[in-house]
């Protein structure tokens, strides 16, 4: 269970020269701009910039302003000179919000985030990626009560294998799809499928498990996991990798075929290929292979047909053509979540990413 997410956004210089790219404001940008609330950072880069990753190259931070990394709704934007090149200062705005006398804490309006948080919320604590020894080893559901195959909210349910030093509160899972890399064949690791929160009523061999709220329906063998209690800092900004990115997507939530804007992926690299949240990447639709019809697809017996009889099977691969970009926001040691910030063509499973160019 997430207990406090902390959208603050740390903005800070890169110790490195973009070598790609070099930064280009976007061609119709505002002199300045009024943050409004439901503004990302994403989408106010975008104003700006003509490529949003370049983000850190030109934000400026005033030291004099109180927590000068963050951008709330009020707050001024406005482009600026800085030696000779582009920068962009922060004028903090009015804030929502009342200061009186009286002893009692108004929370204010909250910082704006880098991506909707309506599109990775979900995956931030409940969906997880798991070594099979982890799904093995885990407690299970061994039966319904009133001899129920499927159990809902307000249901209870009997496990097997919980100890009562992990605590009361789980989460139930189902195992998923098992994440392969489709050129070494190594296994990265299976997804958990989160299908409820779950609570021992009384322990014990099996122990009594009430589920309190539920996604999905809960069936004998699904898993009990101990809650992920972890606080997540998205402290990041929109930056390039450092270092080159050869991977490809290996699986995309919702059970769609093709990929859009603000659908989450899994990547086949992780934190072990030094993949980071915030980095970029390219997303390639894969080109196809086809049939070279000018050499193989002529029937007749002529003179071109049987001077090519050799090509009759001739096939030609097309070149991978550049779909969109992603932005990595969750990372385990072998694969990676990523959110589709733009996609300029369908993008699939098994399309390749890379480095930005």
């Amino acid at each position: 269970m997430i207990r406090r997410i902390n959208f603050s956004i740390l903005f800070f210089f890169l110790g490195f020269a973009l070598t790609v790219q070099a930064v280009e404001l976007n061609e119709n940008h505002p002199q300045e701009y009024v943050v409004v609330k439901g503004d990302t950072l994403w989408d106010i880069s975008g104003k700006f910039l003509k490529y949003p990753w370049h983000w850190p190259e030109i934000w400026s931070v005033n030291p004099q302003i109180e927590n000068p990394h963050l951008i709330y709704p009020g707050d001024l934007l406005w482009l600026a000179d800085c030696d000779g090149k582009p920068c962009l200062k922060l004028t903090r705005g009015l804030r929502n919000g009342k200061l009186s006398p009286e002893m009692r804490e108004i929370e204010l309006e909250a910082a704006i985030t880098t991506i909707p948080l309506s599109a990775i919320g979900p995956f931030l604590s409940k969906p997880r990626v798991v070594g099979s020894e982890v799904l093995d080893t885990a407690p299970y559901v061994v039966a319904g009560s009133e001899e129920r195959l499927i159990s809902g909210a307000g249901d209870q349910v009997y496990a097997r294998g919980v100890d009562a030093a992990n605590g009361k509160h789980y989460n139930i899972f189902r195992e998923g799809s098992v994440y392969q890399d489709p050129k070494t064949s190594e296994i990265l690791g299976f997804e958990a499928i989160y299908l409820a929160d779950a609570w021992i009523k009384k322990m014990g061999d099996p122990a009594t498990v009430a589920l309190r709220t539920t996604s999905r329906e809960v069936m004998i063998g699904d898993r009990l996991l101990e809650i992920d209690d972890a606080n997540f800092d998205l402290n990041f900004i929109p930056r390039q990798p450092t270092h080159e990115v050869d991977g490809v997507i290996l699986s995309v939530f919702d059970g769609v075929s093709q990929v859009g804007q603000y659908q989450v992926v899994v990547l086949n690299q992780g934190a072990r290929e030094g993949l980071e949240v915030g980095h970029v990447v390219s997303i390639w639709q894969t080109g196809d292979t086809v049939r070279d019809l000018v050499l193989s697809g002529v029937e007749e017996e002529d003179f071109f047909n049987l001077k090519n009889r050799d090509h009759k099977n001739e096939v030609v691969t097309l070149p991978d053509e550049n779909a969109g970009v992603a932005m990595v926001f969750k990372t385990y040691e072998k694969v990676s979540y990523a959110i589709v910030m733009k996609a300029t063509r369908a993008i699939h499973v098994g399309d390749k990413i890379s480095d930005i160019e």
